[in-house]
């Protein structure tokens, strides 16, 4: 049998091929734009403004694109933004984190101190933060501090503070106590204020930490506090540099300081859970 081809059928042919080559086209243009999507947010741009103005694109096309991206498991997406899979900052010394953003940390402190009421049990966890809270509460005769952080018994131990102190085992690197024995020490206690601090904070995922025993632990603190505060720095804010979290699925209070950017806090204020307090640095 002898097929006729008409004009028709020729320009079906056309439309047909036409069409193949367009969307061949707009598949490419996608791929390649998610590929140097993936690029900017391997080399750091996180955020869905920043990726918004870098390429040109509207706020819906990034978002979609950051989606297909962590669908196919090459980012993760954070709240505002992404970060990568295998984010993960070598951690500052002791000695550097003693040393940075002082003056943020003890306006932070005096902001928490305020908090802090007669008979109190607190709970201090470790970090250079939260041992500014400690210098804070020398002359707090009335509280009862719970700590896995060496540097807050040393800051209290010559003081009238009644101190007790989580075993476990030691970290060197941030002087705190984790593991096995602090999390069933921690099961037997209850606290009316937890201070916690971290290595990052978003308001999506919760605390970031270069441990699973760091973020398990503050989960055991979490669950065991009545009131829950989290001290950190503004430059911690929507910061997703390590691998473990601790999810704070419940309300808290963030203390930062007035470096914070409007639009990190924005995310925050965002979720009805927290309540956002930043302290003026001198």
């Amino acid at each position: 049998m002898k097929i006729r081809y008409t004009r028709h059928t020729y320009w079906r042919a056309y439309c047909a091929l036409s069409l193949n080559r367009f969307l061949r086209s707009k598949i490419m243009k996608v791929a390649k734009r998610r590929e140097a999507m993936l690029h900017a947010v391997l080399g750091g741009l996180t955020d869905v403004g920043t990726l918004c103005e870098h390429f040109g694109i509207s706020e819906a096309t990034v978002r979609r694109d950051l989606r297909a991206l962590a669908e196919g498991r090459q980012i993760l997406r954070t709240y505002g933004g992404a970060a990568a899979v295998s984010a993960h900052e070598p951690e500052a010394s002791l000695d550097e984190r003693s040393e940075s953003f002082r003056e943020q940390k003890d306006a932070i402190a005096r902001a928490a101190l305020a908090h802090v009421q007669e008979d109190d049990t607190l709970f201090l966890d470790g970090g250079t933060t939260t041992a500014a809270l400690a210098r804070q509460l020398i002359g707090q005769r009335s509280v009862h501090v719970v700590t896995n952080n060496l540097l807050v018994v040393g800051a209290l131990a010559s003081s009238k503070v009644r101190v007790t102190l989580v075993g476990g085992d030691i970290r060197s690197s941030s002087m705190s106590t984790l593991g096995p024995i602090a999390q069933l020490a921690l099961s037997r206690l209850t606290f009316d204020k937890a201070f916690l601090g971290a290595d990052g904070v978003t308001a999506a995922r919760g605390l970031c930490e270069a441990t699973a025993e760091q973020a398990y632990l503050k989960e055991c603190v979490i669950r065991q506090a009545a009131s829950v505060f989290v001290l950190v720095t503004a430059d911690k804010l929507g910061r997703a540099s390590q691998q473990h979290w601790t999810p704070l699925e419940r309300e808290w209070t963030l203390i930062t300081d007035d470096a914070a950017e409007p639009r990190e806090l924005a995310f925050f204020d965002e979720r009805g859970e927290v309540t956002v307090q930043t302290v003026a640095v001198r």
